[in-house]
């Protein structure tokens, strides 16, 4: 493992680490029995979402809550039952196992029942993630809720016929593949670039892939894909991204970056998350991930992207970049970031990297604590010119930022980041929070059979609901609200224990490369 003396001598220099004590979980029985109840409210607030989902969607991909009708953005495969089995299982709910168990082998991926393109990405992270993650369980700690006679063998059939099915998306004279694939004439725009979280987040699923069935071209595939990101070649070569940062979109032709603008936020975030995690699932194959993830943390810190409002410079925010020049904009997708850097330090055994990742994390808590629902909202900027600085400005003097985008889409990257927060320090302080946090969504959010995106979170109400439940609800909002405080559970992060799973960046857990390996 590579020491970061340099990245942790620029930290210091640029911004001195406060020192905490180490809080472990707490193990009074009232404070045991506040957690149970807690995980107990949020299991319940997911049987609900599910009932309403099965009684009315099933199994078309999204309930509609308001009028008890049904989407399917996700091509018509009941994308809200496969993202929901992970979290199903975790819980223990047998009878939401048991359906989605029993409906799995009856999708058939090889036709998008919606008539629309198929995304790689999100097909990739939501149905071929929830599937692998499900055999990884129930091969694995949660076999006893197989039924008898039961085995995994449907699911991983499902899931190499998915990823078979869309192999084709590599196809390209780079290999870089694309994201926008037309099924019924195995087709896509070869003039549409691929953005730098599609090619940069296949890898953990397809590396599991083809570890669970031994077929190696799986993960080639993405492995492949990912040398043209590891060694990034630009179009414009003027104003490039410091070191460890990358610009969005890549051509597909050439394997090229075609700008070099980026972030930690949506179109670019999982790339970033799947260097670390890759290194998690496999420390010796994939060292190097882990090293261009440490370039990319402290290009971050030093480069000025970690940044802090000027009326409230306790707090921190990751900026974006266009090159290596920051731009004071974020969002609720970048909140990830908090505990990616956390789980970093976990696994590096670098405090530094946890401490940093608290900072962003409490930072992106305040963000709920500055609206009216008490949600955070999906984007955010600080930015302020110098002739503005003093202007009246009441919510931005009190919160340090100022809306930009104000609805709120089921996100869970915040509460993602407090679960990470929490194992890492056992400061009961993330508990609170997420339960407040949860608290606010299941008052503004929840409504008719289930929970809607609202429009605004800084209205009385949440202005207007949007009459949508996103599948990720179910994978990801729900598992991190309830994973914080069920201590009992059987799969966990956690400093100072062995790494035995990964969270794909849809919340599903993999078993680590070395523990399955260790269990043939």
């Amino acid at each position: 493992m590579r020491p970061c003396g340099i990245f942790i001598a620029v930290v210091f220099s640029y911004f001195p680490v406060h020192s905490y004590h180490l809080h472990h979980p707490r193990s009074a029985n009232d404070t045991l029995g506040v957690s149970q109840r807690r995980a107990e409210a949020v299991k319940d607030a997911f049987e609900f979402a599910w009932s309403g989902y099965h009684t009315y969607a099933f199994p078309n991909d999204e309930l509609r809550p308001v009028n008890n009708s049904f989407t399917n953005s996700r091509n018509g495969w009941g994308a809200t039952a496969v993202d929901a089995l992970s979290t199903a299982i975790l819980m223990e709910s047998q009878d939401v196992v048991t359906t989605i168990l029993d409906f799995i082998p009856s999708i058939d991926f090889t036709v998008s029942k919606s008539g629309t393109l198929v995304s790689l990405f999100e097909t990739t992270i939501r149905y071929l993630g929830g599937m692998l993650s499900a055999i990884d369980l129930l091969d694995g700690p949660y076999s006893y809720l197989l039924q008898p006679s039961r085995n995994t063998t449907a699911l991983e059939r499902q899931a190499v016929s998915l990823a078979t099915r869309m192999k084709f998306a590599f196809n390209t004279p780079s290999g870089i593949p694309a994201n926008n694939l037309y099924f019924p004439t195995d087709t896509y725009d070869i003039s549409v670039p691929t953005g730098l979280a599609v090619a940069g987040s296949l890898i953990l699923e397809w590396t599991r892939l083809s570890d669970l069935v031994r077929l190696l071209d799986f993960a080639d595939l993405t492995q492949h894909a990912e040398e043209y990101l590891l060694h990034p070649r630009y179009t414009n070569n003027k104003s490039l991204p410091l070191p460890g940062l990358r610009g969005t979109d890549i051509d597909l032709r050439n394997g090229s970056f075609t700008n070099v603008r980026g972030g930690w936020g949506g179109g670019d975030d999982s790339y970033y998350e799947y260097l670390l995690k890759m290194h998690v699932y496999d420390p010796e194959q994939f060292s190097t991930y882990k090293d261009e993830w440490l370039k990319a943390v402290d290009s971050s810190v030093s480069g000025g992207m970690f940044s802090h409002p000027y009326t409230r410079p306790d707090l921190t925010f990751l900026s974006s970049w266009n090159g290596p020049k920051p731009t004071d904009v974020t969002g609720h997708l970048a909140c990830f970031a908090g505990g990616n850097w956390i789980l970093g330090g976990i696994v590096l055994g670098n405090q530094t990297l946890v401490e940093l990742g608290q900072q962003l994390t409490d930072s992106c808590a305040e963000t709920y604590s500055a609206t009216i629902t008490g949600i955070g909202p999906e984007g955010w900027t600080w930015e302020v010119d110098d002739d503005d600085i003093k202007v009246d400005n009441q919510f931005y003097d009190d919160n340090g930022f100022n809306i930009t985008s104000i609805d709120y889409d089921l996100r869970p990257e915040v509460l993602e980041s407090l679960y990470y927060a929490y194992r890492a320090t056992g400061d009961p302080k993330y508990q609170e929070w997420s339960w407040k946090a949860f608290q606010a969504i299941n008052a503004t959010c929840r409504v008719g059979s289930g929970f809607s995106s609202i429009t605004n979170v800084n209205a009385p109400h949440g202005g207007k609901f949007t009459n949508f439940q996103e599948s990720y609800m179910f994978a990801e909002t729900f598992k991190y609200a309830w994973l914080i405080h069920a201590e009992d559970s059987k799969v966990h992060v956690g400093k100072g224990e062995a790494q035995n799973w990964v969270f794909n960046t849809e919340g599903h857990p993999f078993k680590v490369r070395a523990k399955q390996i260790e269990g043939h």
